[in-house]
């Protein structure tokens, strides 16, 4: 009796407690909520009524950088927007110097057109500013998902917002929010999690991160939630040709659509999310881009959502063979700017022909450009006495330790220990000798992932001020160990200790999708060959999504998925040499076997070789 008092008193305490943190945490939230997009309206109206179609055309119009035939189209055809897709670079080089350059040559032009609306420039800054050499790179999402620590999202983004902004870009394609289902898919590591309520949850703290508290600071940097809806849910196969599972078809009821994939959307415009962008995938046969369903019932007036929407690279194209017929389909649909590469003039021409045959209403017309010119003034990009082109005193931080700081603190809580036989970590500094071996133990490129300098990465030493773990054991380690490296794994007799860093090399979308994910040989043989040494053998697994390791996990004494970590490897170091303990837990289950995939917590029946949730620590 005494006992079961005792219980119900404690649940009492927990629902109590519970109950004030909710409360706590809802006045927070309510204090920090964004303004309503809808607020600008008074300032967009008088402006929207000045300008002539051709105008308002070329606010919904976004061509790439290098995909202008000319840059004095800018002028020509009122551009809103201009993009750098993954390896759409400047021509003077990755440098932040080149960059800054590009956006204020590209920005200057918007001086000479009638109303000088500033452009909008789009970047995919999907773990930092990713795409300009000396840029801090954080984990990729599926390892932050590991980290289960929202603050530490939010903070990332901060920083990521910080240093797109040095080089005078307001916008990026991120945070994906997708849930991804089936982890053969290529962009499993741009979601957090198979899990929709962690999606909610680290979705709302990335946009909240990117934009801060006002749209209108110029640390802020305008998200896009991204790909709406189902990009992770497709069915193996039903991709063009037949192939994998990117820009398939997600065949569900609209209820399990909802359920899994709608969560981070939810939570997105909530956080004051100012763009959206719509999937290639289809749902149940039909494009997302082509959806009003999806498009205008759900997001837009079902949920409220008061931004713009953009459509991915090129997904237009895909809605028809008839490329007009094609753009009437997605603007009627609810699409509000086109990105549209290279084919921005007939994007133009075609959009201008829809208005006057009657086909596209002037009144969509009106609701696209509203939208966009919200967002604009939202930015204070609208504000007269605000110089639009970079700040470059912000490149003083650029790359700096103190951002670097935050993305080892991200790499070290983002590492699931999965094995640890004989409490082999955390390893001694003091070692007399550790041999290091891989494909990945020192490879910046490898141990980045995709979406990194290049759009589907590369291997190599791709952006400087990194540390691959090689270079940060021998940063840790005493002045009397000695620490050596052969890629294969040979060479090992007589050490102490065996450090062993396997795993995937750099892809991203399409390219990615894989029908077999077990490991390479080499990587296996080099697991083997350090075994065959007789010393501890501790693996590090560098992967986009858990894979199929039984045979590198029966030789290892233990294992750490370290997914696609970024720059920082002395996180990596913090943990394996026991300054900090690992923190991670599985943000996805762990199949024994690809007869296993796809799988997910709660299905009957579920027996994965590692439960989502499993972490070990020391």
């Amino acid at each position: 009796m005494i006992h079961r008092n005792l219980v119900r008193l404690a649940a009492l305490v927990c629902a109590v407690s519970a109950c004030l943190f909710l409360a706590s945490h809802h006045a927070t939230s309510a204090a920090s909520q964004p303004k309503p997009l809808s607020s600008f309206d008074a300032q967009v109206k008088p402006l929207l009524a000045q300008m002539t179609l051709e105008e308002k055309i070329g606010q919904m119009t976004q061509p790439e950088q290098d995909g202008m035939k000319d840059l004095s189209d800018i002028e020509k055809y009122f551009v809103g927007s201009v993009l750098s897709g993954g390896s759409s670079d400047p021509k003077e080089g990755n440098s932040l110097q080149a960059w800054t350059d590009l956006y204020d040559r590209l920005q200057q032009h918007t001086a000479a057109t009638r109303l000088r609306i500033p452009l909008l420039y789009g970047v995919d800054a999907l773990h930092g500013h990713n795409n300009v050499l000396g840029a801090v790179i954080f984990p990729h999402n599926i390892g932050l998902g590991c980290t289960r620590n929202a603050a530490l999202v939010e903070k990332v983004g901060r920083i990521t917002a910080e240093e797109v902004r040095a080089t005078g870009i307001q916008w990026t394609f991120a945070p994906c929010v997708a849930a991804p289902q089936d982890i053969r898919w290529g962009r499993t590591y741009e979601g957090f999690s198979e899990d929709p309520e962690l999606v909610r949850q680290l979705g709302d703290a990335a946009v909240r991160g990117l934009q801060g508290a006002d749209l209108a600071n110029p640390l802020s940097l305008l998200a896009c939630a991204k790909h709406y809806i189902g990009d992770g849910g497709t069915t193996f196969g039903s991709a063009r040709g037949g192939r994998g599972l990117d820009q398939g078809d997600t065949r569900l009821d609209e209820g399990t659509l909802r359920r899994i994939h709608l969560p981070g959307y939810i939570a997105a415009i909530k956080a004051g999310v100012g763009t959206i962008m719509p999937s290639y995938n289809s749902w149940n046969g039909v494009k997302c881009s082509a959806s009003k369903r999806l498009l205008t019932e759900i997001l837009k007036q079902e949920l409220g959502f008061e931004g713009f929407l953009i459509s991915d690279y090129n997904a237009i194209d895909q809605i028809d063979r008839d490329y007009k017929k094609a753009i009437g389909i997605s603007i009627n649909a609810g699409m509000d700017m086109g990105m549209v590469p290279t084919r921005y003039r007939e994007f133009f021409a075609d959009l201008k022909q829809l208005v006057e045959e009657g086909t596209v209403p002037m009144s969509r017309i009106d609701d696209a450009v509203t939208r966009i010119l919200r967002v604009k003034f939202a930015m204070g990009m609208m504000d007269k006495n605000r110089s639009q082109l970079a700040d470059r005193k912000l490149h003083k931080s650029f790359g700096s330790p103190e951002h670097r700081q935050v993305a080892r603190e991200a790499v070290r809580e983002s590492l699931v220990l999965l094995k640890n036989q004989n409490k082999v970590l955390p390893m001694k500094k003091t070692a007399t000798r550790i041999h290091v071996a891989g494909s990945n133990a020192d490879d910046l490129g490898n141990q980045c992932g995709g979406w990194t300098i290049d759009w589907q990465g590369k291997s190599g030493d791709m952006t400087p001020g990194g540390t691959t773990v090689l270079a940060a054991i021998k940063k840790a380690v005493s002045k009397g160990t000695q620490v050596t490296f052969s890629k294969d794994g040979t060479g090992a007799a007589g050490a102490t200790l065996g450090v062993v860093v396997i795993g995937e090399k750099p892809y991203a979308e399409f390219d990615g999708d894989r029908a077999d994910l077990k490991l390479s040989q080499a990587d296996v043989d080099a697991v083997s060959h350090m075994k065959a040494a007789g010393i501890p053998v501790v693996v590090i697994l560098f992967s986009g999504r858990p894979m199929i390791v039984n045979d590198a996990l029966d030789k290892a004494d233990a294992f750490v998925a370290a997914w696609l970590p970024g720059t920082e490897g002395e996180g990596i170091t913090d943990v394996l040499f026991g300054d900090y303990k690992p923190k991670g837990k599985l943000s996805h289950s762990w199949p024994r076997s690809m007869a296993q995939i796809p799988i997910h917590k709660g299905e009957k029946d579920y027996d994965p070789l590692f439960a989502f949730g499993y972490g070990l620590s020391y």
